[in-house]
């Protein structure tokens, strides 16, 4: 019943979006598979969309599953926050060329919503299913189901506004991409051609496994259904770092959001109009993923693993190895080169750019102590006061201590993979 409440509330927003929300389980089970061929065999059904794009649902086939598990595809979700490190984690399956890699494809979804001229009150259900439900189509290969969010919308399934194409290696590789020697995230956005939806899930499926990196699901909780469908074969790869760093990188990050944090750590005057609900909201949201991963409920069994950003930087090879074996993967060593060659500070990132990949990681995994005032610091404890406890993040309640790096905050955990 609440599933179909949320799919109710998405139909209600996407009608005055102009958009015609199609992702109901009994259409899905009917049309499984993209439309690839043009024969008679294969005719599509076409939707037409309010006053706007339309969309191809095709006859479907037992023909992907049946391929998926013939060759034990692995389909795995970088699950984390905003300036919690999972650019950089995500880089660990990019650089693996068995590896389909997506980066934030979810971005689509969100900016959808937030572009709505819609007086209609979208709620956190709403967004969770529609972000579900493109997962399930992307983790099929299924890049059509897309379309229904990229602005402008694509014509003859070619676009040029992914966002952010040049993070993943897959979609800057042939044939997606001829005209690069070496990947280059802007310089991918810039030569190569317009992305072709048709193209691009026929190279998806050339690949052994996929991954997908994403802030955008709030909770692990969020992930249930697609953990229970066997067909995907998900790993749940849960990101997480002390709430103290993670609003540092975001104060310094984003200006603009974060302007009343910002004035308060530099002036020392807490502003009045000073909005906690983002805080919160991210410190509730981080303890109900990280009990439910310790209550290990069986749909997560073989599927969860938890991983703190700073046991990455501090060893980062050892802990993509982990990763790696709990997904079951073969550790390749052109993975672990990549690693070493931007994790040590040898490697300049790109000037400002706020997503940059290449940093000493174990010198910066602990750098918010010097940026941080301890009354912030303080009020974050005391909002957060659980989730600090939960993944053995130690609390500070002088300056001194605050700002002596060479003792760290970080408790030795271990934290085992659900298997």
């Amino acid at each position: 019943m609440m599933e179909c409440t949320w799919k109710a509330v998405l139909l209600l927003v996407f009608a005055s979006l102009g958009i015609q929300y199609t992702a109901i389980k009994s259409l899905r089970m009917a049309y499984k598979a993209p439309c690839m061929g043009m024969g008679v065999q294969n005719q599509c059904l076409q939707r037409d969309i309010k006053n706007n794009a339309s969309r191809l649902l095709c006859e479907g086939t037992n023909n992907l599953h049946a391929s998926l598990q013939q060759h034990n595809r692995k389909h795995i979700i970088i699950l984390s926050m905003t300036r919690s490190g999972s650019s950089f984690l995500g880089q660990f399956f990019n650089q693996n060329p068995d590896i389909f890699y997506l980066y934030e494809p979810l971005y689509h979804v969100q900016r959808t919503f937030a572009n709505s001229s819609s007086r209609v009150q979208v709620d956190r259900r709403a967004f969770v299913g529609a972000y579900r439900d493109l997962l399930q189509n992307l983790y099929d290969c299924d890049f059509y189901f897309l379309e229904n969010y990229i602005w402008p919308a694509p014509k003859d399934h070619e676009t040029s506004v992914f966002f952010r194409r040049g993070a993943s290696n897959a979609l800057c590789s042939p044939p997606l991409c001829d005209q690069l020697q070496k990947i280059e995230e802007h310089v991918c956005s810039r030569k190569c051609p317009p992305l072709n939806f048709t193209a691009v899930s026929k190279s998806c499926r050339t690949y052994k496994h996929m991954a997908i990196k994403t802030v955008r699901i709030p909770e692990v909780n969020d992930l249930k259904t697609l953990a229970e469908d066997p067909r995907l074969n998900l790993k749940i790869i849960h990101l997480v770092r002390d709430p103290r760093g993670i609003l540092a990188s975001r104060i310094s990050t984003f200006v603009d959001l974060y302007r009343s944090w910002k004035i308060w750590n530099s002036s020392g005057r807490r502003p009045y109009s000073l909005d906690l609900t983002q805080i919160t909201t991210m410190c509730t949201d981080l303890a109900s993923s990280v009990q439910t991963g310790f209550m290990r409920p069986s749909w997560l069994k073989g599927k969860y693993m938890l991983v703190r950003y700073e046991d990455i930087a501090n060893d980062p090879v050892k802990k993509a190895k982990e990763m790696y074996d709990f997904v079951g993967l073969e550790w390749r060593k052109d993975v672990q080169r990549w690693i070493e060659q931007n994790t040590n500070g040898s490697v300049t990132p790109t000037a400002n750019f706020k997503f940059s990949t290449s940093r000493n990681s174990a010198e910066t995994s602990e750098n918010w102590r010097l940026h941080l005032r301890l009354d912030i610091v303080r009020k974050l404890q005391d909002l957060c006061n659980g989730t600090f406890s939960l993944l053995g993040y130690k609390m500070v309640d002088s300056v001194a201590t605050l700002k002596n790096s060479s003792t760290s905050l970080v408790e030795p955990r271990t934290f085992l993979a659900f298997t």
